[in-house]
């Protein structure tokens, strides 16, 4: 039996719907403009979306901001700064930006360069609108949390680890705090110092399991 204002955890799921902002960039100095401008789910979705939609590689490719300065404009030494961002640092988007605007600031303030994207490569800046859903899944304790968790999609997963944490700016994922409720502090501070962006979704699932059943009450 369920005690009476237990804690309890409902499993959410999400599908994002992508959006074109109708703003482009020809060079870095233009991509410098857009980013101090752009909403801050097109600062998400440029730094996230390939972790979802190419889950199964690890380590994460670069943000697209790195790719498309390296890869179109030839501009390595950029592209190494912007891929070298290590987006756990960072407890909200407006962190994160700002630390891309530096890099770009840093490196065009010493650039005597001036590429320019061939007509048709320009950066097409996008975002996202997000659409959360329940799922059947409602855990009232760690064991309940561990099975469900071996059901639920990986969308799931992304949703309550990367953006509970950054793109709500709550600081700290949903499974760690759920975790703290339960009064299982030490799990929940094992889970927020996990990097998931080492992981594959698939792996840090597998990696999230590992962690419950070392902590689970006989």
């Amino acid at each position: 039996m369920v005690k009476e204002n237990a804690p309890q955890f409902h499993f959410q799921t999400k599908f994002d719907l992508t959006l074109l902002l109708g703003q482009k960039a020809a060079s870095a100095r233009e991509l410098l403009a857009h980013i101090r401008s752009v909403p801050k789910a097109s600062i998400y979705f440029h730094t996230h979306k390939f972790l979802e939609q190419h889950h199964y590689l690890s380590p994460e490719p670069p943000n697209d901001f790195a790719y498309w300065v390296s890869t179109v404009l030839n501009e390595t030494n950029l592209g190494e700064r912007l891929s070298s961002i290590d987006i756990i640092q960072f407890r909200s988007i407006t962190e994160l930006r700002d630390s891309i605007i530096g890099e770009l600031d840093r490196y065009l303030s010493t650039s005597r360069r001036a590429v320019e994207a061939p007509n048709g490569q320009e950066f097409y800046f996008m975002s996202c609108r997000t659409f959360v859903l329940p799922t059947p899944f409602v855990a009232h304790s760690l064991t309940d949390f561990k099975n469900f968790l071996k059901l639920v999609s990986i969308q799931s997963i992304y949703y309550h680890i990367f953006d509970a944490r950054l793109r709500l700016e709550q600081g700290e994922n949903d499974f760690s705090r759920f975790f703290r409720s339960l009064g299982q502090d030490s799990l929940a501070e094992e889970v927020l110092r996990l990097d998931p962006y080492t992981y594959t979704l698939e792996g840090l699932k597998q990696k999230l399991v590992s962690l419950i059943e070392k902590h689970e009450r006989p």
